[in-house]
């Protein structure tokens, strides 16, 4: 016996078994019911949802030897011969193949004649948009006023391409495309019928792959029957459409949620030793994505027997919402672009490594220390260590205290000298460099600190050469011009970095310099890291260079310089232009900058907070602002307007009135009403308003834009 597949084998015979078109199934049931029966129908939708299903029950409605009725009984002569494509007067019409108007004419010259064994003669076109414009142009007076025994079915894919007078001549109806549920419950009746083992989620991957197509649907499930000898697992069914295990998914969607590309490069290989498509998988992604995000927003709508159920639950706990979508844009946009890849494997993983390159800083929690700091050789380190100092200059140099362990160079105490001349305050930046973990002078204990400044050598003749050459390369002092002078040219000679930033001031008058002077000035002449040294520590410091033997001989206005002096304000800018911005000229400066897009928005919609050192503290009331790109481009722009390295730090919070924006609103509302009160008092106006019955036409005026009235 002839095997009969399970789409025909399962064909729906009834309205009361055909699955998800209740809507069509109401309408038709009610027109049979009250004998109210039009001549032509037109059934839409994609394949596999239907149609020609519809018009066979309709036929034997309406020729069914019960009468007619919506629940034909499918043993009469008529419904048996409908089912098995025998019936003389029902005839089913492929347009793709008779669309010329010679077949069309041919059809409507038979559809004359009286039925041969049935009650209507019904025909059915089946791809009706296939016809010619002349086809459809032979078949509209037919299709308009038919004889009573002639019912028309059309059936499409593409009811666009239908002509609209065709369209007003014929009843349509829509056909739904299958729900994954509905398909999967007929899939377990079906199966159940064949005395088939199956699991639930291989007939929902089933049901997935049809697409909302039930006969694509029972297709795959032959299929599957097939490749897995009768026992649909999920396996299986995996393994015969080649689909990616949803585990791979999971793990890569994990691994972009925790940014690690190793993980995600380990999962793009994984698919292509399996030999699978790289499309599909974004697709796949993008469908995991978008359950993702259902689930933030409507919790407990995935199915329980769904095998993703526990992945996406656990997934929509940890990933954030907006990185769920930008997830899945980059995956759907990045579909399209996959053709103008090398390949799909680099333009997987550019997708991939673009997802996590877009995700904004401090979403994703950071990558291990191994991965973002590679460990370097020994040889390497050993070559970028600083180099020691000479072992002539360690007895005399009064910085050559050992720093503890864990610190990468010893810090650098200042050196204070008298003269009988007058004094001058040189700067010279130590030899050494300390890294970036050195603790700062007020993080340490008093006695750590204490021990970190060298203890006075007493000079002798015969060593005076070698402490001078000492003292030139360690610490700044206060001496005489002749002193001075000759030290910057040894200096000069020996460390070029040294002479880079090195920073000189001579004052001419001590006594009137010192009385003058100010904290900021006093900032800009200290050697790095004098300003550290507060005014509870300054009695540690002791004098190293040769020809002064004690504290005692500081001139009396060096020693009776304020507190303030020493212990200066290191949040304070140095930038003059820095300092000297504020609220009020904040609107002015944001609206001149030379910035375009989000991050001239966030300069015209932000208001001045304060100033902290380098970082400018602003506030905007737009979230999305807060934590665009922009702001890196706005803080680029604020470095080189004021000329010095500035951070920017965005707060999101309700803003007043001293933001660009709202001035820029606030000159527009007053150009407005100066154009309105021009407009009340011109004397021509006021003619045409009392001698024509003229009116203004509220709204109308209009105030010239800013750049046009200057």
């Amino acid at each position: 016996m002839t095997y009969l597949v399970l789409a025909r084998k399962w064909r729906p015979r009834s309205f009361d078994t055909l699955i998800g078109q209740d809507h069509v199934v109401r309408a038709l049931t009610h027109a049979l019911s009250t004998q109210r029966l039009h001549h032509a129908w037109l059934f839409t939708g994609t394949r596999g949802v239907g149609k020609t299903t519809l018009s066979r029950i309709l036929a034997k409605s309406l020729n069914c030897e019960t009468g007619i009725t919506a629940t034909p009984c499918g043993t009469c002569r008529a419904c048996t011969e409908i089912d098995t494509g025998r019936f003389v007067d029902y005839v089913e019409l492929d347009a793709a193949s008779n669309r010329g108007v010679e077949e069309m004419t041919q059809l409507l010259e038979q559809a004359v004649y009286a039925p041969g064994s049935g009650r209507f003669k019904v025909y059915m076109i089946d791809e009706v948009h296939m016809l010619t414009g002349h086809a459809f142009n032979a078949m509209l007076k037919t299709l308009e006023e038919p004889p009573p025994h002639v019912k028309f079915i059309l059936a499409t894919t593409d009811p666009q391409k239908i002509p609209v007078t065709v369209l007003s001549r014929c009843l349509q109806f829509n056909l739904k495309q299958m729900t994954a549920e509905s398909m999967v419950a007929h899939l377990q009746d079906v199966l159940a019928q064949e005395d088939m083992q199956f699991e639930t989620p291989a007939l929902r991957l089933l049901a997935q792959a049809a697409s909302g197509s039930m006969r694509d649907a029972l297709s795959l499930t032959d299929q599957a029957i097939a490749y897995s000898a009768g026992n649909l697992t999920i396996d299986a069914v995996q393994g015969m459409l080649g689909t990616i295990d949803h585990r791979h998914l999971v793990n890569l969607v994990h691994a972009l949620a925790n940014g690690d590309a190793g993980q995600v490069l380990a999962v793009a290989d994984e698919l292509a030793s399996r030999g699978l498509s790289y499309a599909g998988a974004l697709a796949d992604l993008a469908i995991l994505l978008s359950r993702i995000a259902i689930q933030q927003r409507i919790p407990g709508t995935i199915p329980a027997d769904d095998p993703q159920a526990d992945d996406i639950a656990g997934l929509a706990e940890c990933l954030h919402p907006d990185v769920v979508q930008l997830f899945y844009s980059v995956a759907v946009h990045s579909r399209q672009e996959l053709s103008l890849a090398p390949d799909e494997y680099a333009g997987f993983v550019m997708a991939c490594l673009r997802m996590l390159a877009l995700v904004p800083a401090g979403t994703l929690p950071p990558a291990g220390p191994a991965a973002s700091q590679p460990r370097r050789p020994e040889s390497q380190a050993a070559a970028s260590a600083p180099p020691a100092a000479p072992a002539a200059a360690a007895p005399v140099t009064p910085a050559s205290a050992v720093m503890p362990a864990g610190n990468a160079a010893p810090a650098v105490a200042p050196v204070v000298a008298t003269t009988k001349a007058a004094p001058v305050i040189e700067t010279s930046t130590p030899a050494v460099f300390p890294s970036n973990d050195t603790p700062a002078w007020e993080d340490l204990p008093p006695q750590t600190a204490s021990a970190q400044i060298a203890s006075p050598q007493t000079p002798s003749p015969e060593n005076t050469a070698v402490e001078n050459t000492a003292v030139q390369n360690a610490t700044p002092a206060i001496k005489s011009p002749e002193i001075a002078a000759a030290e910057t040219t040894s200096s000069e000679t020996t460390s070029a970095r040294s002479t880079d930033e090195r920073a000189r001031q001579s004052l001419q008058d001590s006594d009137a310099a010192f009385e003058t002077l100010q904290t900021d000035e006093f900032e800009s002449l200290q050697p790095p890291g004098f300003e550290d040294v507060d005014e509870g520590r300054f009695e540690h410091i002791e004098m190293g260079d040769p020809g002064f033997e004690s504290l005692e001989e500081i001139p009396a206005q060096i020693a009776d310089l304020p507190a303030a002096v020493f212990s200066t304000e290191r949040k304070k800018s140095k930038s003059p232009r820095l300092r000297a911005m504020n609220a009020q000229a904040w609107p002015a400066l944001a609206a001149s900058l030379p910035v375009t897009g989000l991050a001239a928005e966030l300069a015209r919609q932000s208001e001045w907070i304060g100033l902290e050192g380098e970082q400018i503290n602003l506030r905007v009331a737009v979230f999305t602002l807060a934590e665009s790109p922009g702001k890196a481009r706005l803080c680029t722009v604020l470095s080189e307007h004021f000329g010095t390295v500035v951070q920017l730090n965005v707060e999101y919070g309700a803003t007043g009135d001293e933001t660009a924006h709202a001035v820029a609103q606030a000159q527009k509302a007053m150009r407005q009403q100066e154009a309105e009160q021009a407009v009340a008092t011109d004397p021509f106006v006021q003619t045409l308003i009392s001698e024509f019955g003229a009116r203004v036409v509220p709204g109308s005026i209009s105030a010239a834009p800013l750049e046009r009235a200057a």
